[in-house]
């Protein structure tokens, strides 16, 4: 397999959220270093946050795990037990079916960039913990619901 040139690779700005939620992802941005790469089992991203930015609503994985390596800069892990400041070098490892919700805040004044790995399985549900919204993932179609199943119109 060929050596992946970062800079070959698209860079995918914005989010699959349905609003309100989209927008509240400026100032991410990610590589997606293991599809350039034909990967197929599992992906790996390159996440950047600008300052201020969110990696994603706060969430966790019914049948994924996700390992996250920050790379450069500065950013504060949410989970429900509290926050803590990763650094270059800094990991954390969130195994599917633990219903600890996680996301990233980029609070410093510079970029922040993290490695994130996790499993492709066939059918995915992602439940994100501050909001009614739940994300159904089979056979590579994504589904907004609310958490009692129903499909998502809107904030309610």
């Amino acid at each position: 397999m060929p050596v992946i040139d970062p800079a070959k690779v698209p860079v995918k700005t914005g989010s699959i959220y349905p609003e309100p939620y989209a927008g509240m992802m400026r100032g991410r941005s990610s590589l997606r270093l293991g599809e350039a790469g034909g990967l197929t089992q599992f992906g790996v991203n390159l996440v950047t946050l600008e300052p201020g930015a969110l990696s994603s609503l706060r969430h966790w994985h019914r049948h994924e795990d996700e390992f996250v390596m920050v790379t450069e800069g500065e950013c504060t892990l949410v989970q429900d037990a509290g926050e803590t400041v990763m650094r270059p070098g800094d990991c954390a490892a969130f195994p599917a079916g633990d219903p600890d919700g996680h996301h990233f805040i980029n609070r410093s004044d510079r970029v922040a960039r993290f490695l994130v790995i996790g499993t492709r399985a066939p059918r995915e549900v992602a439940t994100y913990s501050d909001v009614d919204l739940r994300l159904e993932i089979e056979a590579g179609k994504a589904r907004f619901t609310h958490k009692d199943g129903s499909d998502f119109k809107g904030v309610r």
